[in-house]
């Protein structure tokens, strides 16, 4: 019999291959992925929902059809979760909301629709705070999502139930959404892979408003080309969001092959101006090093904007005004304290501070345009700190300095304002056994890069091999 563990943790692109060869059936690998999320989900709660029954339809279907020796999807057989912010057809979208709590869509999300077309069966929807509105995952209806490496720390935000159900064994991919960091953090806190692709390149909607013009879908996954897999089966244009990406004709997979000596690397801890953590800018420095080492032209430089943190919280929180803020009166008390706080924010600003806020959003994609002039690559942390214990929302102090809610994740939302790729990497851990990120940021439309550079730093600093504790 197959140790279940080991099929949990076996990366995509082997699952795959394994299913096409009939070594592996797409029953025998959900009922392991299953089996583990009864066991481990009590504990961590990374799911909110499990589509057990209907995941068990569907591979039983996906198992019929190798039999008869169909044309498969680039993903047959493989199990995928959905983070609950996601439109899932039939299938309960809470959003993290008491607004939402019994909401059940009537039609996928073109992500969703995508993956299923790409073969992957759905095993369940993953925690977030409400409306995704926070770097920890909290909220009224699920409750918390723990960090599988501490259960007393955060594994992050907003896609934490995802990060944590990658981490885990309870299945391979997870779709998360970013609009600050949003994938980044919990893949930086939980020691996974996870790809912010270029603004547009997967399509959004059908779903919630909120967030419009800086929110993006991508992967989470363990490996670096499960990622790329995921991404294969992802991107695309879609008349349903005018913003989407016309298809590209290359194959991400395909190029996470290669060496990348010779790319031009910049290298800023700090941005210019956010305090950083000793243990998470010893951890960041040192895989700077292993990209010298693959050849890299590494050179230490800011990318040349100026702090752009009140610009940011101007835009999302009258956007989420726009959004939520007409159910304040009504709903207010049911709903998270903090995003009570982030509405009423945004109903304050005025026209002209957002216009002001996305001036200054122009001024930094210049900026950035001209960095990129002279580099293939930006290296920083991922987040500024280590996870944090249960207890808080967001750290008080950075390396002795106070700081405020928002300083904690300076290295994620600036890439949101540019729309440009940025992934997090697993680049180390703290004395007492906690995962750190590394971010590489590519140039605008230039995933490949990104994904090639990932895969040559995974090789050459492993991490998958390295798991939580958890049962």
């Amino acid at each position: 019999m197959r140790d279940n563990e080991e099929l949990c943790y076996m990366p995509a692109t082997e699952l795959t291959r394994a299913i096409r060869k009939k070594a592996l059936s797409p029953v025998e690998v959900l009922e392991a992925v299953l089996d583990r999320i009864e066991r481990l989900n009590p504990t961590l709660n990374a799911y909110v929902t499990v589509t057990a029954e209907h995941a068990r339809q569907a591979a039983r279907k996906a198992e019929a059809a190798v039999m008869r020796g169909d044309e498969l999807g680039i993903l047959h057989g493989v199990p995928v979760s959905i983070k609950d912010l996601v439109f899932t057809k039939g299938v309960r979208t809470t959003m993290g909301s008491m607004l939402y709590e019994h909401f059940v869509p009537e039609e996928d999300a073109v992500v969703v629709e995508k993956l299923r077309q790409a073969g992957a069966i759905m095993v369940g929807k993953t925690n977030t705070p409400e409306f995704g509105h926070k770097g920890v995952t909290t909220n009224r209806v699920s409750g918390t999502t723990v960090n599988p490496w501490r259960r007393d720390h955060t594994c992050g935000g907003s896609s934490g139930g995802a990060g944590v159900a990658v981490a885990t064994g309870m299945g391979p991919l997870a779709v998360g959404t970013d609009g600050g960091g949003s994938i980044r953090i919990p893949g930086s806190f939980c020691g996974i892979y996870g790809l912010k692709p270029q603004y547009g390149r997967v399509a959004k909607g059908p779903g919630v408003r909120g967030w419009m013009t800086v929110s993006h879908t991508g992967p989470m996954t363990r490996t670096v080309q499960d990622a790329a897999l995921m991404l294969d089966a992802m991107a695309g244009p879609d008349e349903r969001d005018p913003a989407s990406l016309p298809a590209s004709a290359i194959s991400y997979l395909a190029q996470t092959e290669g060496d990348i000596r010779g790319l031009r690397v910049g290298w800023s801890p700090d941005l210019g101006y956010a305090p950083v953590d000793a243990q998470v800018k010893k951890a960041a420095e040192a895989a700077v090093g292993v990209f010298e080492e693959l050849g890299c032209i590494v050179e230490q430089e800011d990318p040349g904007f100026d702090d752009l943190e009140d610009a940011f919280i101007t835009m999302v929180t009258a956007d989420s005004y726009a959004a939520w803020g007409d159910k304040l009166e009504e709903w207010g008390d049911r709903m998270d304290p903090t995003f009570v706080r982030f509405l009423e924010s945004g109903a304050n600003i005025t026209a002209k501070a957002y216009v002001q806020a996305a001036h200054r959003r122009a001024d930094m994609h210049n900026a950035v345009r001209g960095f990129f002039s002279k580099f293939d690559l930006l290296l920083t942390p991922t987040v500024t700190v280590p996870p944090f214990t249960l207890d808080v929302t967001s750290p008080q102090e950075i390396a002795g300095l106070p700081v405020g809610p928002w300083r904690w994740i300076a290295f994620t939302f600036p890439w949101n304002l540019t729309g440009q790729p940025a992934a997090t990497i697993p680049c180390g851990w703290t004395g007492d056994g906690l995962p750190m990120g590394l971010q590489i940021i590519g140039p605008r439309y230039d995933e490949a890069t990104v994904l090639r550079a990932s895969r040559a730093f995974e090789e050459a600093a492993p991490w998958a091999d390295r798991r939580p504790q958890v049962g």
